[in-house]
């Protein structure tokens, strides 16, 4: 089904390689907003000070309450983001599973997304998202998030990097990995971290680790929108460094986006 809302949320102060974010973010937005009504979230200070054991934390923090405040708005039931980095889909999680308690999360990534201000070794945000939807967000945002995710309506797909502190929650909370044969059902929010893909594939990315194939990956999310009620898919970390790189990546975001909708 289409989409209510067309996110763009251009945070690139989440990642440790930002430099080709901006471009990433500005092309897939573009993508995006073709397919439901776009608002942006504003950028904060591209000065922001580190606090809480994460890098620029005051910028990604009001971002992250200026995307709220754009999606509590909008009262949106179906969201497709264009990130920016991982990290953007803290706000946007936490904000379907308002929508629907029954929310199930698929993570596409390369990398676990784990980390916590406390285990991360770089402070990079955009390295935390998953451990901040599962309850573990830096502290000052906790009172700004709903009810977590429950870690048995969470798969990922396609991990492959981890530092320590994102394997030791993977165990912790059990977090299992997406059986692509498996039926699902319900309401479903689709991460969808580019650098999943083989890099020999899609080279657009800075932290090039996936080794997923484009026409299998998109194959999956077109058979989940067949089965489950898509209500999200948020597109991160595209990083092309030129618009023909910026072109040729939007293609396959493009196609992302129609396999979403599904049927």
């Amino acid at each position: 089904m289409p989409f209510d809302l067309s996110l763009s949320y251009p945070q690139w102060q989440g990642s440790g390689r930002h430099e080709n974010l901006p471009r990433g973010a500005a092309a897939a937005a573009a993508i995006c907003a073709q397919y439901a009504p776009q608002v942006r979230v504003p950028l904060g200070d591209n000065h922001a000070v580190d606090a809480h054991g994460v890098r620029r934390w005051e910028a990604i923090f009001a971002q992250f309450r200026g995307a709220q405040d754009v999606l509590a708005r909008s009262g949106a039931r179906r969201v497709l983001t264009a990130g920016g980095d991982c990290a953007v889909d803290v706000a946007v999680i936490d904000y379907l599973h308002g929508m629907h308690p029954d929310l199930g999360v698929i993570w596409i990534d390369a990398h676990l997304d784990a980390n916590t201000p406390e285990t991360s070794p770089s402070g990079n945000f955009h390295g935390m998202p998953v451990s901040a939807i599962l309850g573990r967000a830096p502290q000052p945002m906790r009172p700004f998030l709903g009810k977590p995710i429950d870690p048995a309506r969470f798969r990922y797909f396609g991990i492959r990097v981890g530092d320590d502190g994102d394997w030791a929650l993977q165990r912790e909370m059990d977090l299992k990995l997406l059986d692509p044969k498996t039926p699902i059902g319900g309401p479903v929010h689709i991460h969808f971290d580019l650098d999943a893909l083989d890099p020999r594939e899609f080279p657009y990315v800075a932290y090039p680790d996936g080794g997923l194939g484009i026409e299998d990956t998109i194959a999956l999310v077109r058979r989940i929108a067949h089965e489950a009620d898509v209500v999200g898919l948020t597109v991160t970390e595209f990083a092309p460094s030129d618009d023909d790189q910026a072109r040729e990546g939007s293609k396959v975001i493009a196609s992302l986006c129609e396999a979403a909708i599904g049927p």
